[in-house]
């Protein structure tokens, strides 16, 4: 931890920003803000740039949420480097139980309680000064919380539809639609407010989000290797892992070759 403990408070809201930075203040007085940001794109650069010590990050933020923002954090986050306690801060019950359940992360609810507060902040201080300098410990934690995201963000994704897997994507082609089997999908990417479908010999555009989409797609068939990137399983060539250790997929069919997120790496292991 650094001599002096610093902060980064991603909360798109001023007023409440305001209020949490005031109650810790109080709560933690040696503790340093080191930057309050409004967006979740936001935290993420600022806290690569920054390394802060703890992360108070608001569940609902424009662009990324916080639990994406962490997510995309802690896959950028460089080897070695202690990854940053982790608070959650939400309006909203149902984020803050599935934090309890996963015994993940702590959270803290709005309006900020400051009994509430203080419970978070020693638990914090005490994680902090557990936190290893050994670097195999830190790539462990590092891994805990990866693990601890997924839990999370598979959560709170939408339920399956009780009509099975999607078997056709309809997509528009000029003014006619064209059906598309899902067998014939290599791979859907997220692309602004599109989603790329792309076979073998063709790419098209749909305008349902990928949040939408995959819990429409068989979890057999495809697999979510990256934040805005599902890949079907049986057009998966080889798993490359650079000198980093960073994977990265071939396929059958298609040149793209496929970033794996840390988030997602453990779905590539040798049998």
């Amino acid at each position: 931890m650094n001599p002096t403990p610093t902060a980064l408070l991603a909360e798109d809201e001023p007023l409440l920003a305001q209020a949490l930075r005031a109650e810790l203040a109080r709560a933690w007085p040696e503790l340093a803000i080191a930057a309050t940001v409004g967006d979740g794109a936001s935290a993420v650069a600022q806290s690569l740039a920054l390394k802060p010590d703890v992360l108070f990050f608001d569940i609902r933020m424009p662009g990324l949420s916080g639990l994406e923002a962490a997510a995309e954090l802690a896959d950028a986050w460089a080897p070695g480097t202690p990854f940053p306690a982790l608070v959650f801060v939400t309006a909203y019950d149902q984020y803050a139980v599935q934090a309890f359940e996963a015994q993940a992360v702590d959270y803290v609810l709005k309006p900020v309680q400051a009994a509430r507060l203080q419970k978070t902040v020693s638990k914090v201080r005490e994680v902090l000064a557990r936190r290893s300098p050994d670097a195999i410990d830190m790539e462990a934690t590092l891994g805990h919380t990866m693990k601890q995201l997924r839990h999370l963000l598979e959560a709170g994704q939408p339920a399956a539809p009780t009509g099975g897997p999607l078997r056709m994507v309809q997509v528009s082609v000029g003014s006619s639609i064209r059906m598309v089997p899902v067998d014939e999908v290599v791979f859907f990417e997220a692309a602004d407010k599109y989603v790329r479908v792309l076979t073998a010999g063709h790419e098209y555009l749909i305008r349902t989000p990928l949040k939408e989409l995959l819990p429409q797609l068989d979890p057999n068939a495809f697999w979510q290797v990256h934040r805005g990137t599902v890949v079907r399983t049986s057009a998966i060539d080889s798993v490359l892992r650079d000198d980093q250790g960073k994977l990265s997929l071939t396929l059958h069919g298609r040149p793209e070759k496929l970033a794996v997120s840390r988030l997602y790496a453990h779905l590539f292991r040798p049998m």
